[in-house]
């Protein structure tokens, strides 16, 4: 190679020799500085992409070894000690002709800035190493003051001057040092890379730096500083101000893990694409999943994006982004602030806001920009998608897509994604495959019966249990029960090739369909009466065909396993690839059916009443008319009669006629009525409905805190297992639409409300103000032990519960509770922080092994934004499968969470513990707000 190329390679020379030149001062030939020979490396330029120092010229016959550059990095990295003493430096060799020249390769912080397509090293929202903020915030300042105060009162000994290849460096801290010493400062900080992105978060705002600026901030042997110690100057503090910072320590480390996933994203958007891992592309996807200009777009294209993104921040407001009129160059997703948008003329006309998109009319329509973009607020952040990448990914998406039609239609519409695959030696290696983006029903119903079906696809491939756990959205039972048939049914035509074969696979392929599909929904198969039709005329067909195929004897087995509903028939014939469907068996008798019968009262206005006992799936209709009969209310418009829900507060919740599950769906201490419409205002809640008037505080003093958690952790199990994850989607998609009920997510979803009210409920019936403080501080114990049973929905119930304003207000009670206690309280209500859509939890939720009992209203959440943000049909109604599968990937934590049994051991010494699992699953509770605030003032009065 030549001087000021760019390399690609580092050599090793095995025999002969190479000369090292530079070129002659009059520009002509080359000058000779030392001969290698064999034994002597050089090239090492490439770790850092810098030009050559020097041109290499054989001088003999030459034999070498070649490392290509992104594997000497890997070796670099890995042996930088070993490696120090047999690379020949060539700027070094250089330097005496040179002395422009820098003295070393090897230390990054003495390599010349060479302007880089790739990196652009002055530039901070392409450079991690480089702060985003002009000055550093006031939070961010403090904390790392306290950092830095408790370092050299504890561990002054990280803090120090260090050499590094002749150059001092003063008053700096080792990266995998600072790591180590964060962890062990306190168990909010669970693993390394936490504290990685802690450390960056003071990085990306000037508190602390590379020595050189090179590095964003890394679990490695490099030195950073904190802003100020440049100088070397260092005064131990003083006792006092040690002192000051240690109690201020817990509440820094706090904050820090509150913006460390955060600064831990734009660490990772301010790299170059081309050095993004694949965790890192990973990482960026799952933030772009809840970015709301993005949420149209298909998972293919959202990973193609987090390859391209670009992060640009912006320190000042008033600062103009583009003008109109200008050529449009980028596509941006405003990620944190907001902007304004300026039409000559008319001024401003519009603000977009967090998780906006702007620019992309100019960039598809090749025209230039229409409006002026001007920041409205200081600190903002973008996604920016330069002009040639966004047209390569849309161009690519077209280019990948397959559109399957049949008599002239499209059926199905395929794209090419990339998965890893197993290959034969156990490694992965990157492949594509079609997935279903959209179809007709029955022609995906096709597709997965031919493509997944006695077919070894890729471990980890879940299409074929996307669409069994969401078919009831798009597809009736009759309809797959009748297109199965018409498969398995259908005539072979053997001039088209059609063979006896492919008959006796099709009909295998049936067959292993159906055991599929009983495996994904085990507790509801037979919930409707026509797969007992369909199954009973499966089994009689295949007794026919058996005359012929042969090899449908042992097919016809599983068929007869799944009539008989023996789960122990099946289960070993073959083993899923799927870890979440090694599932538990469930007990049946918890879960609340359709056909069981439940007992209810239903009240007219005088608060008389009549009790009925009904099917569960029995409509609000067939309710109005049986109880109208009871009560005498059927006059000469019965369809004037209205059934409703009257709650404690008043409030009145009328129910459509085909409503279902109505007995089930109650809210805590809410009543059934029956009146006609015209009279619903003069309802009023019974006196029954206030709840307690005396707490049980006095039998709680007799209860652990680990026992009841216990109780609680066990009866929550029970209703979380009762859940069919078709429920859910009910639920999000509206019950009515299918006519299914929903009465086991109805009482789970119910049960948090109750323990949520309960500790509002005791806290504020408890009036000695010393027993309140020791029932809030059972409280906070009782959510810590429910957090270490798995039991996240107790867990926030309570933290809720604690966090209701009747309990909150209560400032004298929460004085008086030990600092430990309020600081355990303080972390747990981190978990409930739901910026950046509760990151904190669901990076919890990652690290947590099964069973777990999920918090249901955030995934039930999470449903709702899949299904309000994608339409269920496209053009010409076919199926919007990608929505489909978002959908089932959400469901799939439920799966996760349940997919191990609950073991929990008795709390050791536990006494009455049938009395609190009695008490437990009989909470009695106060559901009216004012009523709770009514008794919290009592308690403390408010202070004029």
């Amino acid at each position: 190679f030549r001087t000021g190329d760019l390399g690609a390679n580092w050599f090793a020379i095995l025999s002969g020799n190479v000369d090292v030149c530079v070129p002659s001062e009059n520009g002509k030939g080359h000058t000779l500085i030392c001969t290698l020979g064999a034994g002597t490396a050089f090239g090492e330029s490439i770790l850092y992409d810098t030009p050559r120092n020097a041109t290499i010229i054989t001088s003999s016959s030459v034999m070498l070894l070649r490392v290509e550059q992104k594997d000497f990095k890997i070796l670099w990295e890995r042996n930088k000690q070993y490696l120090h003493g047999v690379i020949t430096s060539l700027s070094q060799l250089t330097n005496t002709i040179d002395p422009k020249r820098r003295a070393s390769e090897f230390d990054p912080s003495l390599i010349p800035q060479v302007a880089s397509s790739k990196f652009f090293k002055d530039d901070p929202t392409r450079n991690p190493a480089l702060p985003i903020v002009p000055n550093t915030s006031v939070r961010i300042q403090h904390a790392a003051y306290v950092l830095r105060t408790c370092i050299l009162g504890k561990a002054p000994q990280m803090i120090r001057d260090r050499k590094y290849h002749l150059k001092m460096h003063r008053s700096c801290l080792v990266g995998s040092e600072m790591v180590d010493w964060l962890i062990h400062q306190s168990p909010i900080v669970h693993s390394r890379s936490q504290a990685v992105g802690m450390w960056q978060a003071l990085l990306e705002e000037g508190a602390i730096a590379h020595v050189s600026q090179e590095h964003y901030f890394k679990d490695k042997y490099l030195f950073y500083r904190f802003s100020g110690d440049e100088d070397g100057t260092l005064i131990r503090p003083g006792n006092v101000e040690q002192n000051e910072c240690g109690e201020q320590l817990a509440d820094v480390i706090l904050t820090l893990a509150q913006v460390g996933p955060d600064a831990m994203l734009r660490m990772i958007l301010r790299k170059p694409p081309h050095e993004r891992t694949i965790d890192d592309l990973e990482i960026i996807y799952d933030e772009l999943l809840h970015v709301k200009a993005l949420s149209h777009l298909s998972s293919l294209v959202k990973r193609e994006l987090a390859g391209v993104l670009i992060f640009e921040a912006h320190p000042f407001k008033g600062e103009v982004l583009f003008t109109q009129g200008e050529e449009g160059k980028s596509w941006y997703v405003i990620l944190k602030g907001s902007v304004q948008c300026v039409v000559y003329g008319k001024g401003v006309v519009g603000t977009f806001h967090e998780g906006d998109d702007f620019g992309k009319l100019s960039l598809v329509n090749n025209s230039p920009g229409t409006s002026t973009i001007i920041l409205n607020e200081d600190n903002t952040h973008f996604l920016r998608v330069d002009k040639d990448d966004f047209n390569r990914i849309l161009r690519d998406v077209e280019a990948n897509t397959i559109k399957l039609k049949e008599f002239g239609k499209d059926v199905l519409i395929l794209d090419k994604v990339p998965i890893n695959a197993k290959t034969a030696d156990g490694t992965y290696q990157v492949c594509y495959k079609y997935f279903v983006m959209s179809g007709t029903a029955e022609k995906i119903l096709e597709h997965f019966l031919e493509t997944y079906i006695c077919v070894n696809y890729e471990e980890g491939d879940t299409s074929l249990d996307d669409f069994l756990s969401t078919y009831v959205i798009f597809m009736p039972i009759n309809q797959i029960c009748t297109r199965l048939l018409a498969i398995y049914k259908a005539k072979p035509q053997q001039r088209l090739g059609e063979s006896a074969d492919l008959v006796l696979q099709q009909k295998v392929k049936v067959i292993r369909f159906i055991l599929e599909w009983y495996d994904a929904s085990r507790e509801t198969f037979f919930e409707d009466s026509k797969i007992n039709v369909f199954l009973d005329e499966l089994h009689q067909l295949i007794r026919v065909d058996m005359k012929i195929f042969v090899q449908l004897k042992e097919e016809i087995k599983l068929i007869e396993a799944i009539i008989e509903n023996n789960d122990t028939d099946h289960k070993d014939i073959r083993k899923s690839k799927l870890p979440w469907k090694q599932r538990n068996s469930i007990d049946k008798s918890k879960m609340i059916r359709p056909s069981d019968e439940v007992i209810f009262k239903v009240y007219c206005a005088d608060h008389t009443y009549t009790t009925m006992k009904m099917r569960v799936d029995t409509p609000a209709s067939r309710i109005i008319r049986v109880a109208a009969d009871k009560l005498g209310l059927r006059s000469d418009q019965p369809d004037d009669l209205k059934l409703c829900e009257v709650k404690s507060t008043g409030e009145r919740i009328i129910y459509k006629e085909s409503d279902v599950s109505i007995s089930c769906g109650l809210s805590l201490n809410g009543r059934l009525f029956l009146a006609p419409g015209d009279h619903l205002d003069a309802l009023v809640p019974l006196p029954e409905q206030e709840g307690l008037t005396r707490g049980t505080w006095q039998k709680l003093e007799m209860f652990g805190s680990k026992e009841l958690a216990y109780a609680i952790t066990m009866y929550d199990y029970e209703l979380f297992m009762a859940i069919n994850q078709h429920e859910l989607l009910y639920q999000v998609f509206g019950r009515y639409k299918y006519g299914k009920i929903t009465a086991n997510l109805d009482v789970f979803m119910r049960r948090f409300n109750e323990i949520q009210f309960w500790i509002v409920t005791e806290i504020c019936l408890t009036p000695s103000p010393g027993k309140r403080v020791q029932l809030l501080r059972k409280f906070i114990k009782l959510a810590s032990y429910c957090k270490e049973f798995r039991n996240l929905n107790a867990f926030f119930a309570i933290v809720m519960g604690l966090s209701n304003i009747a309990v909150s207000r209560l400032s004298i009670t929460w004085e008086r509770l030990p600092s430990k206690i309020k600081r355990m309280f303080s972390e747990f209500e981190t978990l409930m922080d739901p910026s950046r859509n509760h990151r904190v939890y669901r990076s919890t939720l990652t690290k947590m092994t099964p069973p777990i009992i999920l918090f249901m209203p955030l995934l039930l959440k999470d449903l709702t934004f899949i299904h309000e943000g994608n339409k269920t049909y496209l053009i010409e109604g076919l199926v919007n499968f990608e929505k489909m599968r978002m959908l089932s990937h959400t469901l799939r934590t439920k799966k996760i969470c349940r997919s191990q049994v609950l073991q929990l051991q008795v709390p050791q010494g536990a006494k009455n513990m049938s009395e609190i699992q009695e008490y437990v699953r009989e909470l009695h509770v106060i559901d009216n707000q004012r009523i709770l605030n009514q008794l919290s003032n009592k308690l403390e009065p408010r202070q004029t």
